[in-house]
């Protein structure tokens, strides 16, 4: 396989940001919206419910599925056939169907009730949310393939066009009647689950059609004169050589040959699949924690538990813009070069060297990243909270409460996602099984510190739960890290530490803004300006050979 899988992995990371900031901002408009007109019961309702919904049947029924499957990388092909891969992603979709039984029951059933006025809507958005996920997960095949293949502009596009889809009809639908906000949001699901169906397969149909083509004429041009491929042709079909399609029913199950009398699915794959799913359901928890101790316990209102949604959306729009498309990309380019069952000493150098170097600048730029919104967290969580909320939502101080300690959650959440995501995209299948212990330990005292110093602290206490569970993973995988390259004299971890120039300059800088935060608000702003363009500035000085390496690809992600 000739494509750059560094170049890709950028390219991807780089769309993804750009493209997530600007639908991002859609969807906050949106619950800002709700916060002011409709309310924070029913923005709870949706936010933190049906949405929790989506989230536990989508992750557990493809995570460890996509995760396992991408392992099976350029330098392993030989040992799992494409045909066993497009079978593997299609097990998402039984998967998720039979879950969708137990999850359903739990939320009608178990789960705190919702009051009368939404109750009809609310048991109607349950089910079009598990059908929105049965839907969505038709079009694994094809994401996968996509994601293999580098095409990294069908994605953004995808997402992009989902999330406008969603957000379009729901508010078509709410603008003409607020109370049926609930079922504006199912409807809105199916949807978006429809669009990426119909997106990526009308996609594949067009690609694979105009690449049988390409290649037919490329042959016949050794016996005949034939028009050249146009530098568009090129770019979709150069390097293409193993893409091993030639109609779109290939895609389904079954339909591509196992060679050779292979069994329909690798015993291998489902081996890792398996180490993979026992870490996916203690990462979900994890993950989502504090929303299932929500739903579980009546320990916040609806009303609450929207406001600390509100405020998790907004402290985590970091992770959500810039550190999930960087790890997504991370975890791909470190699959396809660190072999999971080889010592580095015994892999291509050049090959570990660039993953040393890749590791330690992306290190760098999230945990920077992190340190920026902590410094001036502290002195503008209530100017923005006014700004997004009004007055109403930011009185009795908890909601900058919230927010001022959650900017120190993404600070360890920056590190958290690439040291850990690292981890998983090198472990072998036995280092997986032990980490799942590991993990379970984790969850556990995750759930019980939730529940512990919530009743101490309030909603705060979630927060403080989160910072010591990341902090305990954040050892544990920077130790695995520091192991594994010690012996060959690299260090990536080096990346954590910024320098003293641009940590010096934060503190400065973090001191000002704290200053002036009961300043007029053009003062207050001006401030807190200069202060973020002085510490950019800093940043880059002490760091020109990254900044350099940046601009280079920069230049690439404009060309393509």
């Amino acid at each position: 396989m000739a494509r750059n899988v560094l170049q890709s992995s950028l390219l991807g990371a780089g769309f993804s940001i750009i493209f997530q900031i600007l639908c991002r901002i859609l969807t906050f408009g949106i619950n800002a919206y709700i916060v002011r007109n409709v309310g924070r019961e029913v923005l709870g309702i949706m936010n933190v419910r049906l949405l929790l919904l989506e989230s536990t049947l989508l992750f557990l029924s493809r995570e460890a599925i996509n995760r396992a499957a991408l392992s099976a990388n350029s330098q392993q092909r030989e040992k799992c056939s494409w045909a066993q891969l497009i079978n593997q992603m299609w097990l998402t979709v039984p998967i998720c169907a039979a879950l969708c039984v137990p999850c359903l029951y739990i939320w009608l059933h178990w789960l705190s009730a919702v009051d009368v006025p939404y109750s009809a809507q609310y048991e109607f958005a349950c089910y079009a949310v598990a059908l929105s996920c049965v839907l969505e997960l038709v079009a694994e095949s094809t994401v996968f393939v996509a994601q293999v293949f580098c095409f990294v502009k069908l994605k953004i596009v995808l997402n992009t066009l989902h999330i406008l889809v969603r957000s379009a009809i729901f508010l078509w639908i709410v603008t003409g009647d607020r109370s049926a906000a609930i079922n504006a949001f199912a409807i809105a699901q199916l949807s978006s689950a429809l669009t990426i169906v119909l997106g990526q397969y009308g996609f594949f149909l067009f690609y694979i059609n105009r690449f049988n083509d390409f290649k037919l004429r490329q042959q016949t041009r050794k016996t005949k004169t034939v028009q050249a491929p146009n530098s568009w042709e090129r770019s979709l079909f150069d390097h293409m050589d193993d893409f091993p399609f030639t109609k779109l029913s290939q895609l389904l199950p079954g339909v591509l040959s196992c060679s050779g009398g292979e069994p329909w699915l690798n015993r291998e794959l489902q081996t890792l699949t398996l180490s993979f799913v026992k870490q996916g359901v203690l990462k979900q928890i994890l993950t989502e924690g504090e929303k299932y101790v929500m739903s579980v316990s009546p320990v916040l209102s609806f009303g609450e538990q929207a406001t600390y949604d509100v405020v998790n959306n907004l402290g985590s729009m970091a992770a959500r813009f810039i550190f999930r498309p960087i790890e997504d990309s991370a975890y791909f380019y470190f699959t396809q070069t660190i072999a999971r069952d080889t010592r580095l000493s015994k892999q291509p150098q050049e090959r570990v060297r660039q993953a040393s170097s890749v590791l330690n600048n992306l290190l760098l730029g999230v945990s920077s990243i992190g340190l920026l919104a902590f410094t001036f967290g502290q002195s503008y969580s209530h100017t923005l909270l006014l700004l997004y909320g009004g007055e109403d939502f930011v009185a009795g101080g908890l909601p900058q409460r919230l927010l001022q300690w959650h900017c120190l959650a993404i600070y360890l959440l920056s590190v958290n996602g690439i040291s850990e995501g690292y981890m998983f995209a090198t472990n072998t299948s036995r280092d997986i099984d032990k980490y799942n212990y590991l993990m379970a330990i984790f969850s556990i005292s995750f759930l019980v510190l939730s529940y512990i110093l919530t009743g101490i602290f309030g909603p705060v206490g979630f927060i403080f739960a989160n910072c010591i569970n990341m902090l305990g993973r954040i050892l544990y995988s920077t130790r695995y890290i520091w192991h594994q390259y010690q012996p060959l004299g690299l260090n990536p971890l080096q990346g954590l530490w910024p320098g003293k120039l641009f940590g010096g300059t934060l503190v400065l800088a973090g001191l000002a803004c704290y200053w002036y935060r009961n300043a007029v608000f053009g003062t207050h702003m001006g401030i807190g300006l200069a202060a973020g363009v002085l510490c950019l500035v800093a940043w880059a000085l002490a760091h020109r050979d990254l900044m350099l390496l940046g601009w280079k690809y920069g230049r690439r992600i404009k060309i393509e």
